[in-house]
């Protein structure tokens, strides 16, 4: 790109695709008419239009149509084919910027860090929002002091009933005042209540029943879709989109041949096609009753920041083609993706599920509190005030039942919600205490970020596409600036950290929030021809380049010497020192280039080798920065595992036990059938 000349671009077709453009040019002397069917978004705008420039269409005066279709389907192509248009070239600016300026970030600033920490690292304008998102995280965990606090629960049951039939109940108030989360501190502050309580009346005070309505989800996105199969399949955002590009493409179903199971998956729209909608409701009343069916279609306005809705929802092109029926022709991740979106679709158009809900106060008066009186208008939230000069305390308990009266869209999901069922009660009425328990606990830091929540986040504050998503996260992963551990939740590595720190510290615009979100909004203004992209690049480039010129020569001043260690070179007696690679830190002689020696920095996990017992086990890595376990006497053992030793034997075989990545425990050795 020709930054001093508008940021005009030169595109070259690279050497692998030489070919195919060859064999396009030479079919074209055959045809009259060229009709480009690329997706219709962005890149698939911009795809035609480079097929238009490489294929020289308008140079051979080749008559040129441009269509799109949001579903691999008969009616949908022959649709398209009526409605012909021509190349959108708003959406083909707005996705050379975006390629333009991600380059300018990535260009420009990845020598910058391999100046500063080391060589291959990399940065970018969505995935440095990213890493600092997970790295801030982080801190906060680390930085997170727990606070202890205690709950105390009533087990109650009407008079001359069963002990198996008590219900629970929380405290909630003291004297008509809430009991906050943090209000009981301490185990003495619970004994004392639980004393006050020694023979305490428990009547019920307040019955409140009300009907609740719970609503379906709408169609999904992509954003939504990736993490719905995070949360529920335990898929990544990559191999969702792999799977759903193969649904989309089409699956061999028998004799009825190659079909396309669901609509386009690169989406921010929750709009569904009109006839859609039609086959939709048709099933619902066939397959459930006319009763789970509303009156009039269901609509979904998209939420999340700067939506492009050109598209649908991502859906089934079909929704007769249910996935049981289908089964035996899916893989069983196809199946499962196609299951999911089925049922989401299918329940976006149905009734409401109606809960009843029933909240009951019971009130708990110590032996030193007033008599209990019924409730009147000088009642307090439902309680009766103390009187003057009572020394007692009134305690209050809750508890809340829940029942389906209508399972409306949760059919489709088999009723998944919780019933908690309570004895008929009346106000007034007595009740005998089973038992009473105090419960500590202790407040837990914010969650890492999974995969769902990252996507989440990310779509909430405007920061990249859905089609950006599933490729951001993997370079973070690749780059080895984050990992997952057992749960698959995101933590930063120590080069990840590093990196972090040095973006925020040089280039806070690049890794802020509010910027990464205007950038998106400007681009969305640029594919809807509100703005031009060569201005956009320059108000950006202008300032973005004097802060890198200045940081450069900062750079050059302020060279990065290696930490020194009191260890020595086995190979030449030099001292040894801890260099910095993208993979983290390691030992390496300082008389580098002449001598190469190199070590890990050991990782000691106090356990002896299972294999030479001599030995222990260390944390290792590969090349590509992937851990594995190793003995540290290396190479006299050749002991390796990818999963961690316990330091147990096998009682079936007596080889060593290990924790896999989920952390179920099991036998190193694979022949082994303990798997427990």
């Amino acid at each position: 790109m020709d930054i001093e000349n508008g940021f005009k671009p030169k595109y070259v077709v690279p050497m692998l695709a030489r070919k195919k453009v060859t064999d396009l040019k030479k079919s074209l002397q055959k045809s009259d008419k060229v009709i480009l069917a690329t997706d219709e978004d962005r890149e698939g705008e911009a795809i035609a239009w480079h097929l238009e420039e490489a294929l020289a269409l308008k140079k051979n005066k080749k008559q040129t149509e441009r269509i799109v279709f949001h579903e691999i389907t008969k009616n949908a192509i022959n649709e398209a084919l009526k409605n012909p248009r021509q190349i959108d070239m708003s959406l083909v600016d707005a996705q050379q910027a975006r390629r333009i300026l991600d380059r300018i970030v990535g260009y420009q600033i990845s020598p910058f860090l391999w100046k500063k920490v080391a060589k291959g690292l990399s940065a970018g304008r969505v995935q440095s929002v990213a890493v600092r998102l997970i790295v801030e995280r982080e801190r906060e965990i680390l930085a997170f002091v727990p606070e202890e606090y205690w709950t105390i629960s009533a087990f109650l049951k009407k008079k001359g009933t069963l002990p198996e039939e008590a219900f629970e109940a929380s405290l909630i108030k003291k004297d008509g005042e809430a009991i906050t989360k943090l209000g009981i501190k301490s185990q003495k502050e619970a004994d004392e209540i639980l004393e006050k309580l020694g023979g305490a009346q428990y009547k019920v005070a307040k019955i409140e029943s009300k009907e609740s309505h719970r609503y379906p989800s709408p169609p999904f996105t992509t954003s939504t879709l990736q993490q719905d199969a995070a949360k529920k399949l335990g898929f990544s955002a990559k191999q969702t989109m792999q799977i759903a590009q193969q649904l989309y493409e089409g699956v061999e179903l028998g004799s009825e041949g190659s079909i396309g199971l669901i609509s386009y998956m690169r989406t921010d729209s929750q709009n569904l096609a009109k006839e859609a909608l039609i086959q939709i409701r048709q099933a619902i009343t066939a397959k459930f009753g006319p009763e789970y069916l509303p009156e009039k279609e269901i609509f979904y306005k998209t939420k999340s920041k700067g939506a492009q809705e050109a598209h649908e929802a991502i859906r089934p092109t079909d929704i007769g083609q249910e996935p049981e029926a289908i089964k035996n022709f899916l893989t069983q991740h196809q199946f499962k993706l196609y299951r999911l979106i089925w049922k989401r679709t299918l329940a976006c158009q149905m009734n409401p599920a109606v809960l009843s809900l029933t909240a009951v106060d019971i009130k708990a008066e110590s032996e030193k509190s007033p008599s209990f009186e019924p409730e009147g208008s000088q009642s307090l939230n439902g309680l009766t005030p103390l009187s003057k000069g009572g020394n007692g305390s009134v305690y209050t308990f809750r508890s809340n039942g829940t029942q389906i009266k209508f399972d409306g869209f949760l059919k489709v999901y088999e009723n998944k919600v919780s019933e908690v069922s309570l004895p008929s009660l009346s106000e007034g009425e007595d009740l005998d205490l089973e038992k009473i328990s105090p419960d500590q606990h202790f407040t837990e830091p914010p969650a890492r970020f999974s995969e769902a929540m990252l996507i989440k986040t990310l779509e909430e504050n405007g920061i990249g596409r859905p089609s950006t998503y599933a490729p951001t996260i993997s370079t973070i992963v690749e780059r080895n600036y984050t990992q997952k551990n057992e749960q698959k939740r995101f933590f930063p590595t120590e080069i990840g950290f590093t990196v972090n720190d040095i973006l925020v510290e040089h280039f806070p615009q690049i890794v802020d929030l509010n910027f990464t979100a205007k950038m998106e909004e400007e681009l969305d203004e640029i594919a809807e021809g509100q703005k031009k992209w060569q201005p956009v690049m320059e108000e950006f480039y202008a300032p973005f380049k004097e802060n890198l010129d200045k940081k450069y020569k900062e750079v050059k001043q302020q060279k990065a010497e290696p930490e020194p260690t009191d260890k020595i070179c086995p190979e030449c007696n030099s001292p040894i020192v801890i260099r910095t690679s993208r993979f983290g830190k390691f030992y390496a002689c300082s008389n580098f280039p002449k001598c190469r020696h190199t070590e890990n920095i050991k990782s000691d996990t106090g356990m002896p080798c299972p294999k030479c017992v001599e030995g222990q086990v260390i944390e290792r890595r590969t090349k590509r920065g992937k851990i594995f376990f190793g003995c540290s006497l290396y190479p006299k053992c050749d002991f390796a595992s990818w999963n961690k030793p316990t330091g147990q034997k096998c009682p079936r075989c007596g080889s060593f036990m290990v924790v896999d990545k989920k952390g179920n425990e099991k036998c190193g050795n694979k022949e082994c059938k303990n798997k427990e």
